[in-house]
Formats: C-alpha cells, sequence, structure tokens
C-alpha cells in the first residue's frame, strides 16, 4: 500500500474511530430522551457493547493494542451507560419480571412487534431462548448497575489477585471475547427487524455511522502501522457483514408500520412482482 495513504489513515482514523461512540448514539440518546420513549430500541445493544468494551479495556493490560482503541472503549463505556440510563428511564410502564424464565427475544410486557424494550429477535418468540432469571429484563435499574459492577470487579480481582494475566492464553480469550460480543452487536436489533418486518424505532443515523465506523475501521485494521491484532480484524469484518445486512433491512422494511415492510408496500402495488 502506498506509503501516502498509510500516513492518512493513521492520521484520520484514529480520531474517526475514538469519536465514533458519540456520533453513533448521541442522535439515539437524544431521540429517546425527547419522544419519552424507548419502544423498537433493544436494550441489548448497551449490554452487549458495555460488556465488550469492558473485556476490551483489561484486554489492553496484556495484548498492548493501539492506544487509539483502548480510549475509544473507555469512551464507548460512558455513552452506553448513558445510553442505558436514557433507555431504562423511558421504558413502557410494563417490563418484564425480575424472575422466573423469560424468552430471549420476547418483547418486555409480551407486546409483539417491537412495541416495548424488544430483546433479541423483537416481539414475540423470538429466538425460543429463556433467559435464565429474566436476565436484562429486570422491572428496577437497580440490578443492571449491580450486574455491571460485579462483572467488572471480577476481572479487575482476576487481574489484580491471579497470575492469569501473564498467560497469552488467557489475554487472547479476554479479547476474542470481547470483540466476538461486539462483533454480535447487530444481531438483536437484525431479528427484532425481521420479526417485525419493520426497522422502526431504529435510528437511521445509527446506521449510517456503524457502516462508516466499519469501513475506516477495515482500513485502519489492515492498512495501519499501529499494533492490531487478529481478533480485532476477524471480529471487525463479521459485525461489517452484519451491518451491511442490517442496511438491507432497511430498504426492505424501511420505517413504516410494524409488520409492513416496503417490500410487501412493493408486493401490493405490484412492483418487482413476476
Amino acid at each position: 500500500m502506498p506509503t501516502f495513504l498509510t500516513t492518512l489513515i493513521d492520521t484520520f482514523a484514529p480520531p474517526f474511530l475514538l469519536l465514533s461512540p458519540l456520533t453513533s448514539y448521541t442522535d439515539q440518546i437524544l431521540s429517546i430522551h425527547r419522544s419519552k420513549s424507548s419502544a423498537g430500541f433493544s436494550l441489548d445493544i448497551p449490554l452487549i457493547m458495555l460488556s465488550a468494551s469492558i473485556l476490551k479495556v483489561f484486554y489492553f493490560f496484556g495484548a498492548w493494542y493501539s492506544k487509539s482503541l483502548l480510549a475509544q472503549a473507555c469512551l464507548m463505556i460512558g455513552v452506553q451507560a448513558v445510553l442505558l440510563k436514557v433507555a431504562l428511564d423511558n421504558r413502557g410502564s410494563t417490563v418484564g419480571a425480575g424472575g422466573g424464565m423469560e424468552l430471549l427475544g420476547g418483547a418486555a410486557g409480551g407486546e409483539k412487534g417491537g412495541g416495548g424494550m424488544g430483546g433479541i429477535g423483537g416481539g414475540g418468540g423470538g429466538l425460543g431462548v429463556k433467559r435464565p432469571w429474566g436476565f436484562w429484563r429486570w422491572r428496577g435499574q437497580k440490578l443492571y448497575w449491580q450486574s455491571l459492577a460485579y462483572f467488572t470487579a471480577t476481572l479487575f480481582l482476576l487481574h489484580t489477585l491471579t497470575p492469569l494475566p501473564s498467560l497469552p492464553s488467557y489475554i487472547s480469550l479476554l479479547g476474542y471475547t470481547g470483540l466476538a460480543i461486539e462483533a454480535f452487536l447487530p444481531v438483536p436489533q437484525i431479528l427484532k427487524n425481521q420479526e417485525a418486518r419493520s426497522c422502526k424505532g431504529f435510528r437511521l443515523s445509527v446506521l449510517v455511522n456503524w457502516l462508516a465506523g466499519d469501513a475506516m475501521k477495515m482500513s485502519y485494521f489492515f492498512f495501519s502501522e499501529d499494533k492490531i491484532t487478529w481478533a480485532f480484524r476477524l471480529c471487525g469484518m463479521f459485525q461489517m457483514g452484519c451491518d451491511c445486512y442490517l442496511g438491507v433491512q432497511y430498504w426492505m422494511f424501511g420505517d413504516g408500520e410494524v409488520g409492513r415492510g416496503r417490500g410487501v408496500e412493493m408486493a401490493e402495488k405490484g412492483i418487482g412482482g413476476r
């Protein structure tokens, strides 16, 4: 690759990636705050991004990857914490029970079609997989923050009180786990959109920023002179594929009524029919 392109990527990609948490999620946060409703937004997005970013921070202390990516992970934790708070504050009055078993993908409160805080797969039956003890569908907010605090404290204790951080296999496990979780980010929204046949509640600005971020990340991961591990590259490629399919869904289903996508409207009008 020409030297000037490498220099260009190393100059502009790090600040772009660093600010991507703000550019990707600020509009979503403001939208939920203004509408006083988080309908159609999956609570699993902050769960995924917080878990992945926390793991990436601990992964740094062993892999010593690019400091720009570490700074991005730290900023992402702050942004996702705000997003989670705003989404929880603006949930519907009916949410999943705090105990028992709940379908992984069932909408909170049993609403269908993404009318509540859709889980993985949105409303209805979702994936048909049950959430143990109603995980991440609790009534009160306290359990959400406690679970994140316990997760972080456990990793901190493992890093400071055990010899695990000296093991390359443990460091690699942290990296691949965190990045695989992050790569899974678009999947809850994809499944929710597919089942509802609508992208209502999912901001187009988020999708555009995800796709722009994917393009920048791939350039940075493969052509930068900074230290980028293959864990970042492999998981980035998977996530880019998922984000592209989200774009296809937005084209197919649009932002119309739940259960009525753009493809359905085209069929009714005889457009593209056989």
